[in-house]
């Protein structure tokens, strides 16, 4: 029997889950490492060799012969930019299309009712990392006067070599859960600029307590909330009340369990020096270059539009870089926005719970903001300053707020996590699918007010002609 197995036996957890966590945690030694026998060797080639020698080494770890998978997919790109960077539209759409159905191929042959820890899972972060690749090449080959400033920083004049690329797609702590940079990033950071700033190790071990305090309250409160729970007969069982609340409690668990991996992430690459992003507002090194997660904004947020900025930071900047953005001849951001978040579901398989999770998302943040909307235009001119001096006010806003974040997280989670209808939809069920009823209702309220806004001129415009029209 496999070590890793033995460990993870008397664990009691999966060994999948088990390898996942030794490799996280491994950036930490590996940081060690560089920082001790190889930081100062002027040799460039030896960086190049020992980032892609353990990050392939920790994905052999993980998947064993599926390693082939991330390793062919990343020399078809290489020999993409080599052969076709003469036609940079060809080699950008061949590229995408390549890497989307390869990573959809592979989903279909290894799909399951639960979210399983299969060779996939690192393969959809290195499918968005050679896709963005790509669109840094082609922009590359562009007049810098036709960039965005955006697109100026992530743009590769020169294309990397293979073992550069390699290097790149399997650096340690980052090709498993993330987070997403661009080649500029690792390109400065081997090229030593980040060097002569301190503070990155101090940075690190800060993210990684931080990280395991999450890991820890995650796993006690899913144990009293287990997944299964909610399916269960007793669930449905409960008070409407207790049951919004369990769901909305259990999102907030569950968001912990992708936060702790993230956290465990970003505090190894912090300690190896890679995420310097510039000084802070004290003129300190700010070492948040490839933080994942916002936790200030999470935690004190009361918007699902809070989630979305401060939640899977990385992948929604990418998204925004190379997608969003990519869509302006379009002429409309809600359909550039609709079109991100269809991307975004694709890429994460054919389970309808991930289609119906990022709906949710862009209906409730479409309705945050109509509710933003009327609130400022009418609700403050008229009452914003008695609002704001009573304290009453106050204290119920914050608890209604609080409510609404905790009660919508679980329920925009459901469907992400329970994957297939049958099991999502039993317990938007259970909780008699209250989301889908309180936007209906306010969806009608708002196209109540659209109207009556409408035909308010108007009234206005008639009232005094028909007061003429009296007197005469």
């Amino acid at each position: 029997m496999d070590p890793s197995e033995v460990l993870a036996k008397k664990v009691g957890v999966p060994v999948e889950a088990f390898r996942l966590l030794v490799t996280l945690l491994a950036g930490y030694p590996i940081a060690a490492i560089y920082h001790k026998l190889i930081v100062n060797v002027q040799v460039k080639l030896l960086h190049h060799l020992f980032f892609a020698f353990c990050g392939m080494s920790l994905c052999y770890f993980n998947y064993g012969k599926d390693t082939y998978h991330s390793l062919s997919a990343i020399s078809v790109t290489y020999l993409l930019v080599i052969l076709l960077r003469s036609a940079p539209l060809l080699m950008l759409i061949v590229n995408f299309l390549f890497h989307m159905i390869y990573l959809l191929v592979g989903y279909y042959f290894t799909a399951s009712n639960e979210y399983d820890i299969l060779w996939t899972m690192p393969h959809c972060i290195l499918t968005l990392r050679m896709i963005g690749f790509g669109f840094d090449v082609a922009d590359g080959l562009k007049p810098e006067e036709a960039l965005s400033k955006a697109q100026k920083e992530t743009a590769l004049q020169k294309p990397p070599s293979y073992l550069q690329l390699l290097a790149f797609a399997y650096f340690p702590s980052s090709f498993l859960v993330g987070p997403q940079f661009p080649y500029r990033r690792y390109q400065s950071f081997t090229n030593g600029e980040y060097r002569k700033y301190d503070g990155c190790v101090q940075a690190g071990l800060k993210r990684l307590g931080i990280g395991v305090l999450y890991l820890f309250v995650c796993q006690v409160g899913l144990y009293f909330l287990p997944d299964s729970y909610f399916l269960s007969p007793e669930f449905a069982k409960q008070s409407f009340i207790k049951r919004i609340y369990f769901l909305g409690f259990w999102g907030k668990f569950t968001l912990y369990k992708y936060i702790s991996c993230w956290l465990f992430a970003e505090g190894g690459l912090m300690c190896i020096g890679f995420t310097y992003k510039g000084k802070d507002a004290f003129g300190n090194p700010d070492w948040s270059g490839c933080s994942n997660v916002k936790l200030s904004l999470l935690e004190t947020g009361n918007t699902m539009q809070h989630y979305v900025q401060s939640f899977n930071v990385n992948t929604n900047q990418w998204v925004g870089h190379y997608i969003f953005k990519r869509l302006k001849f379009l002429n409309n951001r809600n359909i550039s926005y609709a079109a991100a978040l269809a991307f975004l579901a694709v890429w994460h398989g054919y389970h309808s719970g991930y289609y119906m999770a990022f709906l949710m998302e862009y209906m409730i943040v479409s309705t945050e903001k109509q509710i933003e909307l009327v609130y400022t235009k009418h609700v403050l001119p008229q009452y914003g300053e008695m609002l704001n001096n009573s304290k009453i006010y106050t204290v119920l806003n914050f608890l209604c707020l609080k409510s609404y974040n905790i009660i919508y997280m679980g329920w925009c989670l459901t469907s992400f996590v329970f994957l297939k209808y049958e099991r999502w939809i039993t317990v938007f069920s259970a909780v008699n699918y209250f989301g889908f009823i309180y936007m209906l209702i306010w969806a009608l309220m708002y196209n109540g007010y659209l109207y009556y806004s409408r035909i308010q001129p108007k009234d206005r415009q008639a009232g005094p002609t028909t007061i003429k029209q009296a007197t005469d």
